[in-house]
């Protein structure tokens, strides 16, 4: 099914923007590790939405009311099965989107695939609210994921033409994200993230949206995690950040740049640090045929604009087959990167606890 992932444990994702709720099944994590509540509510207001006037007004609490799979504060073994409600659903902003479908958005081809029987409210499953669900299950996994010395942090790099300072791919550190700004943005200078912001609000002013670029990184991942060809770290990675709506792409270590090197500058000469195996550069982002060398893991993921924009569109209506034109109303985000940020480090997380847990609830010692 489309909307589950994972070999070693298994993500399933439920629900619709305007639906009673949206959650998750998560199986195969840890019997016995203890969920840090506050962390992961802390983690999940970072995407929420309503929490800064850079973002849509809808405003969710987006807190997990867990059904099963936790006891006493602990992962208890069982599929670990959660419930988001949606309470400030407006289903009627979308009713015209049945036969008008709205430029950039997924309503034609949900139309074609499904019938006609798909939820059109708020893109239905192909909303962005589907990323609270799978940041909630992130949040967990890097909890477990720290626990092994494994951290995760991600930044804007980047909004328009706009760009910030990146992470260095040799050095990046936990330090490095613990010394981020997060107001009004998420960037390793407060500078850049004032200048994005105002890239941001112009688009806004103009009935307009803007895209930009996440850059996110993984330290202490130990050398020889993935596998080759279909199955590398690589691989596994871009396919759930792929999941997020409005990714258009992601390119690891020097990414699309590589095609225009050649291989004595892009490749990363080996030398013995301190009796461990490192390299000079990290071009390659930490991962060489699909299994992680022990150098940083970074990537970046590319969003598009936000297709919600207010202003007048022109489209066809699919029932009667003419030209028409549209505004769309409702409420969207200017640039949906800011609250993209957590997610990322969420998708990252999910797949790096896929590639390193052993299945099958083996106890870990917690």
């Amino acid at each position: 099914m489309s909307s589950s992932w994972g070999r070693r444990i298994r993500v399933s994702i439920f629900g619709q923007s305007h639906s009673a709720g949206i959650g998750a099944v998560v199986e195969g994590l840890p019997a016995g590790f203890p969920i840090d509540m506050e962390r992961l509510a802390a983690f999940l207001a970072r995407r929420a939405p309503g929490k800064s006037p850079l973002s849509t007004p809808r405003k969710e609490a987006d807190a997990p009311e867990f059904l099963s799979g936790v006891a006493n504060g602990r992962l208890c073994g069982a599929p670990l099965a959660f419930v988001i409600r949606n309470t400030n659903v407006r289903p009627g902003d979308y009713t015209e989107f049945i036969d008008v479908p709205r430029p950039g958005h997924a309503d034609w081809t949900a139309a074609v695939k499904y019938g006609g029987f798909q939820d059109a409210s708020g893109g239905g499953h192909f909303s962005g609210r589907l990323t609270a669900p799978l940041t909630a299950a992130g949040g967990i996994c890097m909890q477990i994921l720290e626990s092994m010395g494994i951290f995760i942090g991600a930044h804007i790099l980047s909004i328009g033409s706009e760009r910030g300072r990146g992470f260095d791919p040799v050095n990046v550190s936990k330090a490095d994200f613990d010394a981020r700004i997060f107001s009004p943005l998420t960037v390793l200078d407060a500078a850049a993230g004032e200048r994005m912001a105002a890239v941001i609000e112009a688009a806004r002013s103009e009935n307009d949206s803007i895209g930009g670029v996440v850059e996110c990184a993984a330290v202490g991942l130990p050398a020889g995690v993935g596998e080759p060809m279909f199955d590398g770290l690589e691989s596994a990675i871009a396919q759930v950040v792929f999941g997020i709506p409005a990714v258009k792409g992601v390119e690891f270590g020097a990414g699309f740049e590589a095609a225009r090197m050649r291989g004595s500058e892009h490749n990363d000469l080996f030398v013995n640090s301190g009796g461990q195996v490192r390299t000079l550069s990290n071009n390659h982002g930490g991962s060489l045929g699909g299994i992680s060398s022990g150098m940083p893991l970074i990537f970046r993921a590319a969003f598009k604009p936000t297709p919600s924009i207010g202003r007048v569109q022109k489209t066809l209506n699919v029932k009667t087959m003419t030209p028409t034109e549209l505004t769309i109303k409702g409420r969207h985000d200017p640039c949906i990167v800011p609250r993209a940020v957590p997610v990322v480090e969420a998708a990252c997380a999910v797949a790096l606890c896929d590639a390193l847990l052993p299945g099958d609830y083996a106890p870990l010692k917690f």
